[in-house]
């Protein structure tokens, strides 16, 4: 099919992406080039069909990023109104659960907010437009553009009415290309643009090979006698085995709203593991079913998080652009917190790219960026929990005694543990793993994939390539299915992946349910031969998360 020429825009800064650190470094661009008497074009695309669209997080909230960068913020009217008022820490085995004296000190959220990260997100949205932020949802960046030597000059949108056929529709509107001098990358985790930028620069060169969780999330209105606006209790244990790394929240918000969601390590090994179940069987356990009982789900979700951590963190430059934020993966997984390094990061982005245009000769790559960084608070704060994480790839017991340790130390061990193994790479032989028997959905509590995919909103345009890509079509009945008794149907919080098999049981074929896609990118990490390669759809697809999620 041949292409339309592409309109052109030109900025000065572009930023992909409008969460927390996109936005934090849209603000702060403008901030400084307010104060230097600039004029200074920013723009900002996003694939969510509004800002906050695809934001899914617990989420308790450090505000330390948002004092710095708007320290007026409650006079503005930040949605920051739960503040957090009693940690509480569980071990749960399948029948008891066992409250922590204390919470471990990174779980202290004194000063904290228990906060819908969608709804900071637009209300950031609403700063940033003040001080004159272009910010477009709804337009999805497919592909990074390079000038002639090599260096990142922008985006492309997609094109929007393409059919499923690949030839264009009577709907058909050619991308646009998005031009500027630095492009700052804030896609979140495994960013499908980021992923590139990876393999061209070799940016992850130096660093331990990221690992990921997988964050499934459901928002209720709970009975009003259940509800404890600011209590925050996080758990593990059950109904993780020993050697699974995985852990729940639950944090009671106001309005009689609850938010709740399980995250599992998917450096798992046994295949025949679903995350989604085991959320499910979670909210069955004696300790945690009474607060959802006479209540109301509202709301679903999932997402990918980074959790690899200091040491995963890639190269953040390259000639004509930086990376923030999640993408870049810095997530503090102790904390369970990523947002203000985040924020941070994109404020620190932002001062880098602001002092390379404000040259007389302005430099390609920002490299003053990730000097900034190490110089900050981000740096000194991940540094300190960097061997955490890493000390439970030998299972729960190792790693909760190094992280006593670790944290009776502050992180001062003279050594750094490392992530030596890629989360596709972990899984073992379907035939070497026990089977395991999830309890059917009860509808009270727990409930099935597809009514869950149901609450999140979910929409793409039926008539269009599928956004979920094969490498080789027959991987995935010669490999996955032969070897791992298919894993990406258990491993998809969303069901869309499915072995078709005929009606004799012969001839099975995947089918890819393109539709049902929560953009969570468990597929693109988990997939043990990489065969699956998560590109962005036409933009406004995917979930409509709602305020409170």
């Amino acid at each position: 099919m041949a292409r339309d020429p592409r309109e052109v825009m030109e900025y000065d800064v572009l930023v992909v992406g409008a969460g927390p650190s996109g936005l934090s470094a849209a603000i702060r661009l403008k901030q400084l080039a307010n104060e230097a008497g600039q004029e200074l074009s920013v723009c900002v695309v996003e694939k969510g069909s509004e800002v906050g669209a695809h934001l899914l997080s617990g989420a308790v909230f450090e505000p330390h990023a948002l004092d710095e960068l708007i320290p007026d913020w409650k006079e503005k009217g930040a949605p920051l109104t739960t503040p957090a008022r009693e940690d509480r820490f569980l071990f749960l085995t399948e029948t008891k659960a066992l409250k922590s004296p204390f919470a471990p000190p990174q779980m202290h959220n004194h000063g904290n907010y228990i906060i819908s990260l969608g709804n900071l997100a637009r209300w950031m949205a609403g700063q940033a437009e003040e001080l004159g932020v272009e910010i477009y949802p709804g337009f999805a960046a497919a592909e990074v553009l390079y000038d002639d030597t090599g260096a990142v000059k922008g985006v492309a949108t997609g094109d929007m009415g393409i059919g499923k056929d690949g030839e264009k529709t009577a709907n058909y509107t050619p991308g646009m290309e998005l031009h500027a001098k630095q492009t700052i990358f804030a896609e979140g985790c495994r960013g499908s643009l980021t992923k590139t930028l990876f393999e061209r620069f070799d940016l992850r060169r130096d660093a331990d090979p990221q690992t990921y969780g997988i964050g499934i999330k459901e928002l209720w209105e709970v009975a009003p006698e259940k509800s404890q606006p600011g209590l925050i209790v996080h758990t593990i244990g059950w109904p993780m085995d020993p050697k699974t790394y995985g852990g729940s929240w639950l944090y009671h918000m106001e309005g009689n709203l609850v938010s709740v969601g399980f995250v599992v390590g998917l450096d798992y090994e046994n295949p025949h593991l679903s995350p989604f179940e085991e959320f499910q069987r979670y909210k069955t356990h004696p300790a945690i079913r009474p607060t959802f009982e006479g209540g109301r789900r509202i709301a679903y979700g999932a997402r990918a998080l980074n959790e690899g951590g200091f040491q995963s963190i890639p190269k953040l430059t390259f000639p004509g652009g930086l990376i923030v934020g999640d993408a870049a993966g810095f997530l503090n997984v102790p904390k369970i917190k990523g947002n203000h390094t985040a924020m941070k990061s994109g404020m620190l982005a932002a001062e880098a790219v602001h002092e390379l245009l404000s040259a007389e000769a302005p430099a390609r790559e920002a490299v003053a960026y990730p000097e900034k960084l190490k110089a900050s608070w981000v740096w000194s704060e991940l540094h300190a929990v960097r061997n955490i994480r890493p000390g439970f790839q030998k299972g729960l017991w190792a790693g909760l005694a190094n992280a006593a340790y670790e944290t009776a130390t502050k992180g001062k061990s003279p050594w750094t543990l490392h992530h030596r193994h890629g989360d596709h790479e972990t899984l073992k032989k379907a035939s070497e793993m026990p089977k395991i028997a999830y309890p059917k959905p009860d509808g009270v509590v727990s409930f099935d994939r597809l009514s869950s995919v149901y609450l999140s909103n979910t929409n793409h345009e039926e008539d269009q390539p599928a956004h979920l890509t094969l490498k080789d079509a027959s991987v995935p009945i010669a490999v996955n299915l032969a070897l791992y008794d298919a894993p990406e149907t258990r491993y998809c919080p969303a069901g869309v992946y499915e072995i078709v098999r005929a009606e004799d049981g012969s001839d099975p074929r995947l089918q890819i349910n393109a539709q049902n896609c929560v953009h969570c990118k468990t597929c693109d990490i988990k997939d043990p031969t990489q065969n699956i390669n998560w590109v962005v759809p036409e933009g406004g697809g995917g979930p409509n998360y709602p305020g409170g999620m």
